[in-house]
């Protein structure tokens, strides 16, 4: 499945339709300050967050993004968040991203799954796995 390793030299897409990568229930993190708002908000909620670290200029993120999209609005009991790796570059090096997209499943601020890639299937099974992991201590 692809990744994305380094940016390119030449930005060739600016004349592309631009893709919609926060839509539906995705909610962008452009600042630290936001990102530990959100994490906070959804310890509160006892939600997990999914996390895409992604980037605009990559193919496989741009080819991801819609599903993440719908993902977010097929599963509101998670929190779908997007941290673009160039606007948050620091932040994005602590979390130690070698390619992009990077997805990271967190619980109460720590890690307990990620995926590497635009894999819609293995995507998919570990976000379905996320919410059983939730339900049954929201009943």
């Amino acid at each position: 499945m692809g990744t994305c390793l380094s940016k390119r030299q030449h930005d060739e897409e600016d004349g592309e339709h631009p893709v919609e990568f926060a839509g539906g229930n995705v909610s962008l993190v452009t600042t630290k300050d936001i990102w530990d708002q959100k994490m906070s908000e959804a310890s509160k909620e006892g939600k997990i967050v999914i996390a895409n670290f992604s980037a605009t200029w990559c193919g496989p993120c741009r080819m991801i993004a819609p599903f993440f999209s719908e993902l977010s609005e097929k599963y509101p009991s998670l929190m779908f968040l997007l941290v673009d790796v160039d606007e948050l570059v620091e932040f994005s090096t602590s979390w130690d991203i070698k390619a992009t997209p990077t997805f990271f499943f967190l619980k109460d601020g720590q890690q307990v799954d990620k995926l590497v890639g635009a894999n819609k299937p293995e995507l998919q099974k570990k976000v379905a796995a996320a919410v059983d992991s939730v339900v049954p201590s929201q009943k």
